[in-house]
């Protein structure tokens, strides 16, 4: 009777996850927060923890980030970038994807990477290089970096005391898994990517654009795209934010910096909120940004939409194991115990849903942590969260389609295969393999 319960409790909450993910933007947040209400109301679950302080790093990260928009920092940052990948055409497919992931990586955020694929799909076209190549690697490598920067969300989740935080698992420990991790695969990725797909030359797809007039000469000597007129005092935003991510790091990777009150230290939490929202101040007075500006940009909008979804999908997975951890520890237990490096399985399936990594750590690290997970092996598998580019419908995912004017970027007959599914596996499979290795020289 038991197991029945659970297992039709578990068809709700993957019906409200479905419908949310359907519905898109906040819908998320919302049907998840009716899978809570179901639970509790419906089934006498007590209602799980409140992921408060993941929600609340989200909104002063985007808070400092959205500040950076507003001062012209971001677009100061893709003219820097522009400016790098254009002077080394031959060399998109690692360059391109590389300058994305380091995007990402400071921003702490994937949709920083909407402003780089154009540049990417431009300059690829123009060299005569296949667009699908570096724009594939570039958008997996946008999601790669949230895995390791230092002030994502999802590090937020991983960091935080109720998970890999409380298990002697720091910054540095995360940094120096995942940056190499990362790095490693986007080569290996990269690499592969050269050599899939027809030259470009060849493609009937992009043929048919040419031949048809819907494309410009390659050849021709055509001025590249004005650059947006930038405010003068950018170059001080984005500095101020580097300084913001830099502190973050130093708190993180050195705990004695941070201060005791009444005999507990600072929570890395609390120190990550604290600091952010002060350079978001800093970005405001040293870049005279427009608050109202920064509100209304899209980096805002889609931190507050991942805030609303991590809100109602990580406590409805929260209510749901709290409530049955018996029956669920005792039917996987076993499995997970004697091969823990599975539990990535689980992991990549849940993001594909939740189209979250922060949501993904909160809904099911404690359930790996419960089934006596090693924290090192959770952080190595920490990149299975971003299996959210299995199925094309990810935004980021959406926007290099479009932008890729050849159409060598494209979703295949039967939808699963798709320009970034190879992309997406290899960097997957090599981070984690290369994570498991690295975890072995931490102590």
């Amino acid at each position: 009777m038991a197991t029945t319960l659970v297992l039709i409790q578990l068809v709700i909450v993957l019906a409200m996850i479905f419908i949310g993910a359907r519905v898109g933007s906040i819908g998320l947040g919302i049907y998840g927060m009716v899978g809570v209400f179901i639970l509790v109301f419906v089934f006498g679950l007590a209602p799980g923890n409140i992921p408060i302080d993941v929600m609340l790093i989200i909104v002063a990260v985007i808070t400092a980030s959205a500040a950076l928009q507003a001062a012209g920092g971001l677009d100061y940052m893709v003219g820097v970038a522009a400016k790098f990948l254009r002077r080394h055409p031959s060399r998109i497919t690692f360059y391109g994807p590389l300058v994305t992931w380091l995007f990402c990586i400071l921003a702490g955020t994937a949709h920083t990477c909407y402003a780089l694929l154009p540049i990417i799909s431009e300059i690829a076209t123009k060299a005569r290089i296949r667009p699908e190549r570096p724009l594939s690697v570039a958008t997996i490598s946008a999601s790669l970096g949230i895995t390791g920067s230092p002030v994502s969300a999802a590090t937020a989740a991983i960091l935080s005391q109720e998970l890999l935080g409380a298990k002697g698992v720091g910054m540095k420990e995360i940094l120096l898994v995942t940056i190499p991790a990362s790095l490693i695969a986007i080569l290996v990725a990269s690499f592969v990517q050269n050599f899939i797909g027809k030259p470009l030359e060849e493609d009937p797809e992009y043929i048919r654009r040419r031949d048809s007039g819907l494309l410009e000469d390659p050849d021709s000597d055509a001025p590249d795209k004005p650059e947006k007129e930038l405010n003068p005092r950018a170059k001080w935003a984005v500095l101020a934010f580097l300084l913001g991510v830099l502190l973050v790091v130093l708190f993180g990777s050195f705990p004695s910096l941070r201060p005791v009150v009444d005999g507990v230290r600072v929570s890395m939490n609390a120190t990550i909120e604290m600091t952010m929202m002060s350079i978001a101040a800093l970005i405001l007075l040293v870049g005279k940004a427009n608050v109202k500006k920064a509100v209304s940009g899209n980096v805002f909008s889609a931190g507050m939409t991942a805030m609303v979804s991590i809100f109602g999908v990580a406590w409805m997975g929260s209510t749901f194991f709290e409530g049955n951890k018996e029956v669920i520890l005792g039917g996987v237990g076993d499995l997970f115990a004697t091969s823990p490096v599975l539990f990535a399985i689980p992991l990549f399936l849940m993001s594909i849903m939740l189209f979250s990594q922060a949501a993904t750590v909160k809904t099911l690290y404690p359930v790996g942590l419960a089934l006596g997970i090693p924290p090192l092996v959770l952080l190595a598998l920490f990149p299975a969260v971003n299996g959210y580019f299995f199925l094309p419908n990810y935004p980021t995912e959406v926007a290099a389609i479009g932008f890729d004017r050849t159409g060598t970027t494209r979703i295949g007959k039967y939808v699963v295969n798709h320009s970034f599914q190879l992309a997406g596996f290899i960097t997957t499979f090599v981070s984690i393999g290369i994570g498991l290795i690295l975890i072995n020289f931490i102590h």
